[in-house]
């Protein structure tokens, strides 16, 4: 993806803050412009609002890529919380079905699937696939191991 200068400083500053937070602003980006900036950036994937502050952006992934930050570290994996369960089903060989996975966690069917693509694979970069065989449930799994 082409970035243009003012992107790609801004990345390059989010990438500094240890919450990958986008608070250094050009004095020349102001109003309308930081908008349109935001907007772009926000469009393209390279920024999400942030989960404690929504007024506040902090670069994704795909952002820091972007700047050939490829590297960055992941977030501190804790164990024995449901996220950590649900990491763990998904790395069996077996792979898991929306019915254990809802019964290991006792989260609700939509819970676990905003869970798996918010946290796991946007969060965490986690790549899950799903295969559906006539006759049985779906399976999800974890194909890359960065778990």
């Amino acid at each position: 993806m082409k970035l243009t200068d003012t992107q790609r400083a801004l990345l390059e500053a989010a990438a500094q803050h240890p919450q990958k937070k986008l608070i250094n602003f050009p004095d020349t980006l102001k109003g309308g412009a930081r908008i349109k900036v935001l907007t772009s950036m926000h469009n393209a994937e390279l920024i999400e609002p942030s989960a404690a502050e929504p007024a506040v952006y902090v670069a994704t992934a795909t952002g820091l890529q972007a700047i050939g930050i490829t590297n960055h570290a992941t977030r501190a994996k804790r164990e024995g919380t449901k996220q950590a369960v649900l990491i763990e089903l998904l790395n069996r060989a077996e792979g898991a079905t929306l019915s254990q996975m809802t019964e290991a966690t006792g989260w609700q069917v939509h819970t676990v699937r905003g869970a798996m693509a918010g946290a796991l694979k946007k969060k965490l970069g986690l790549e899950i696939t799903s295969e559906k065989q006539t006759g049985a449930d779906r399976i999800y799994r974890i194909t890359n191991q960065s778990a």
